[in-house]
Protein backbone atom coordinates (compact mmCIF):
# COMPACT_ATOMS: atom_id res chain seq x y z
CA UNK A 1 0.00 0.00 0.00
CA UNK A 2 1.32 3.40 -0.93
CA UNK A 3 2.02 5.84 1.85
CA UNK A 4 0.85 8.68 -0.44
CA UNK A 5 -2.81 7.84 0.27
CA UNK A 6 -2.24 8.61 3.93
CA UNK A 7 -0.39 11.92 3.75
CA UNK A 8 -3.63 13.58 4.91
CA UNK A 9 -2.77 12.28 8.40
CA UNK A 10 0.09 14.76 8.76
CA UNK A 11 0.26 18.54 8.26
CA UNK A 12 0.09 19.54 4.61
CA UNK A 13 3.15 21.78 4.89
CA UNK A 14 5.17 18.63 5.70
CA UNK A 15 4.10 16.57 2.68
CA UNK A 16 6.95 17.73 0.45
CA UNK A 17 9.63 16.98 3.06
CA UNK A 18 8.35 13.51 3.96
CA UNK A 19 7.81 12.59 0.30
CA UNK A 20 11.33 13.65 -0.69
CA UNK A 21 12.67 11.70 2.29
CA UNK A 22 10.79 8.48 1.58
CA UNK A 23 11.18 8.53 -2.19
CA UNK A 24 14.68 9.97 -2.61
CA UNK A 25 16.32 9.88 0.82
CA UNK A 26 16.74 13.67 0.83
CA UNK A 27 17.24 14.62 4.49
CA UNK A 28 14.50 16.86 5.89
CA UNK A 29 14.70 19.65 8.44
CA UNK A 30 15.53 19.25 12.10
CA UNK A 31 11.98 18.49 13.32
CA UNK A 32 11.35 15.71 10.83
CA UNK A 33 14.87 14.35 11.27
CA UNK A 34 14.15 14.03 15.01
CA UNK A 35 10.82 12.29 14.34
CA UNK A 36 12.36 9.86 11.85
CA UNK A 37 15.27 9.14 14.20
CA UNK A 38 12.83 8.28 17.00
CA UNK A 39 13.91 11.31 19.03
CA UNK A 40 10.49 12.47 20.13
CA UNK A 41 11.78 14.78 22.87
CA UNK A 42 13.91 16.50 20.23
CA UNK A 43 10.94 16.53 17.87
CA UNK A 44 8.71 18.27 20.42
CA UNK A 45 11.47 20.81 21.04
CA UNK A 46 11.68 21.58 17.30
CA UNK A 47 7.99 21.29 16.37
CA UNK A 48 5.83 24.19 15.34
CA UNK A 49 2.37 24.40 16.92
CA UNK A 50 0.75 22.42 14.11
CA UNK A 51 3.24 19.55 14.27
CA UNK A 52 2.97 19.49 18.07
CA UNK A 53 -0.77 18.90 17.70
CA UNK A 54 -0.12 16.16 15.10
CA UNK A 55 2.47 14.11 17.02
CA UNK A 56 0.15 11.14 17.50
CA UNK A 57 -0.64 11.25 13.79
CA UNK A 58 3.07 11.30 12.94
CA UNK A 59 3.61 8.16 14.99
CA UNK A 60 0.60 6.45 13.41
CA UNK A 61 1.59 7.47 9.87
CA UNK A 62 5.16 6.22 10.26
CA UNK A 63 4.22 2.99 12.02
CA UNK A 64 1.37 2.04 9.70
CA UNK A 65 2.21 3.48 6.28
CA UNK A 66 5.82 4.62 5.86
CA UNK A 67 8.40 2.10 4.68
CA UNK A 68 9.92 0.36 7.68
CA UNK A 69 13.52 1.24 6.91
CA UNK A 70 13.00 5.01 6.65
CA UNK A 71 12.48 5.63 10.38
CA UNK A 72 13.05 4.24 13.84
CA UNK A 73 16.59 5.14 14.86
CA UNK A 74 19.51 7.39 13.89
CA UNK A 75 21.14 4.37 12.23
CA UNK A 76 18.09 3.64 10.10
CA UNK A 77 17.89 7.32 9.19
CA UNK A 78 21.51 7.31 8.03
CA UNK A 79 21.10 4.07 6.07
CA UNK A 80 17.98 5.39 4.32
CA UNK A 81 19.84 8.53 3.28
CA UNK A 82 22.78 6.46 2.02
CA UNK A 83 20.46 4.22 -0.01
CA UNK A 84 18.70 7.32 -1.42
CA UNK A 85 15.21 6.27 -0.37
CA UNK A 86 12.84 4.00 -2.26
CA UNK A 87 14.26 5.06 -5.60
CA UNK A 88 17.77 4.06 -4.55
CA UNK A 89 16.54 0.76 -3.13
CA UNK A 90 14.73 0.07 -6.40
CA UNK A 91 17.99 0.71 -8.27
CA UNK A 92 19.80 -1.74 -5.97
CA UNK A 93 17.13 -4.37 -6.55
CA UNK A 94 17.30 -3.89 -10.31
CA UNK A 95 21.09 -4.24 -10.17
CA UNK A 96 20.69 -7.42 -8.11
CA UNK A 97 18.40 -8.90 -10.75
CA UNK A 98 21.00 -8.17 -13.41
CA UNK A 99 23.92 -9.37 -11.26
CA UNK A 100 22.68 -11.63 -8.44
CA UNK A 101 26.17 -11.99 -6.95
CA UNK A 102 27.36 -8.37 -6.86
CA UNK A 103 24.16 -6.31 -7.11
CA UNK A 104 23.31 -6.42 -3.42
CA UNK A 105 26.81 -6.02 -2.04
CA UNK A 106 25.65 -2.91 -0.16
CA UNK A 107 22.54 -4.62 1.20
CA UNK A 108 18.90 -3.67 0.85
CA UNK A 109 16.63 -2.73 3.73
Amino acid sequence: MSYHKHLHMIPEHMWDGITKWIDKGIPPGSFLTAVLSNDFMGAFKRADDTNTAFMKNWASFLYNYAPNGCHGSPERFQAWAEHQGLEGIDRLRAAAEEDPVGGLAGGVM
